[in-house]
Order: C-alpha cells, then sequence, then structure tokens
C-alpha cells in the first residue's frame, strides 16, 4: 500500500449522450438535482441566487444535499469553460475537475478528484469514500442519460445499500 496514491483518483465513464446535454448535467442546478442532488443551491459572489436553470459561473457558492443522507457539502465552482469542462471545490480542501471528450457516438466524462489529505481519516472518508461514491453517482448519470432510471435510493427508510 505504500506505493497507493491517497492523494488523488480518477473516474470515467462513456455516456451516448451529446456533450452539451452533459455540461448541462454539471452546470446547471437542475441538471445536477436529475442524476446527483437532491438540492443543488448556488449563490453568486453578490449573494444572488443562481435559478436552477442557469449556468454556474467561477465564483459561485454551492450548497449541496443529497437523498436519504443527512450531509450539506458546500463548496465553490472554481472554473467553467463553456463547453466541456468544469472544476470546484470539494470535500474541504479537495479540487475536483469533470472533463468531457467526444469520442465517436459517446462522450467520455473523466473526474478526478485531487489535494485530498493524507491522514487517516481523509484517507478513508475522502479517498476511499468518494471513490465510491463517485462511481455511483456517474453510473447514475449514465443511466439516466442513456435510459430514463435513477438508479437512486430516495427512501429515508432504507439505509446501508450501495444507492444511497
Amino acid at each position: 500500500m505504500k506505493d497507493f496514491d491517497w492523494t488523488s483518483f480518477n473516474r470515467k465513464i462513456s455516456v451516448k449522450a451529446s456533450i452539451s446535454a452533459l455540461y448541462d448535467a454539471w452546470t446547471i442546478p437542475e441538471g445536477l438535482e436529475r442524476w446527483f442532488l437532491s438540492n443543488a443551491h448556488y449563490t453568486r459572489s453578490d449573494g444572488s441566487i443562481v435559478g436552477p436553470r442557469e449556468r454556474i459561473h467561477p465564483t459561485d457558492k454551492y450548497k449541496w444535499s443529497w437523498h436519504t443522507w443527512d450531509v450539506v457539502e458546500e463548496g465553490a465552482v472554481l472554473e467553467v469553460n463553456g463547453t466541456d469542462q468544469m472544476s470546484f471545490s470539494f470535500a474541504g480542501t479537495c479540487t475536483v475537475v469533470i472533463k468531457l471528450e467526444q469520442l465517436q457516438d459517446e462522450v467520455m466524462v473523466t473526474l478526478t478528484q485531487s489535494d485530498i489529505p493524507t491522514d487517516d481519516k481523509s484517507k478513508k472518508d475522502i479517498r476511499l469514500g468518494c471513490f465510491e461514491g463517485w462511481s455511483f453517482y456517474m453510473t447514475n448519470l449514465k443511466s439516466i442519460y442513456e435510459g430514463g432510471i435513477d438508479l437512486r435510493n430516495m427512501n429515508d427508510d432504507l439505509t446501508g445499500v450501495i444507492n444511497s
């Protein structure tokens, strides 16, 4: 395990959808709520609220929540290039970068989470926990955009399941 990279990881998935649709899935609050979050709340630097169908901007702040999970994640948008890449702060000091690349009739969605602290709690909760979480949610992104089936658990009475 001494050669294991605890500070970053990549997740990739191919999705049969347009780059513009997948870019919207990451950069419009309503898009994030379709496959990832129960609530994607963004505010601009002037304190105004980003509408559910508005595109996010660099320096926007977010508060995210999930179905069946009693956690609120807060962070900031770092970059949105308008076409195929965006980044945001996540899990404290981490950075997440999303890149979209057209490959034949599919789009490769690549997520990189970096700057993960190396204390034992961060190794467990962020490096291993986020790896597992992003793997599920990126699978759900593919499911939603290719078939319309939402794999998320939305029943608060069911706990400890892989789709929460």
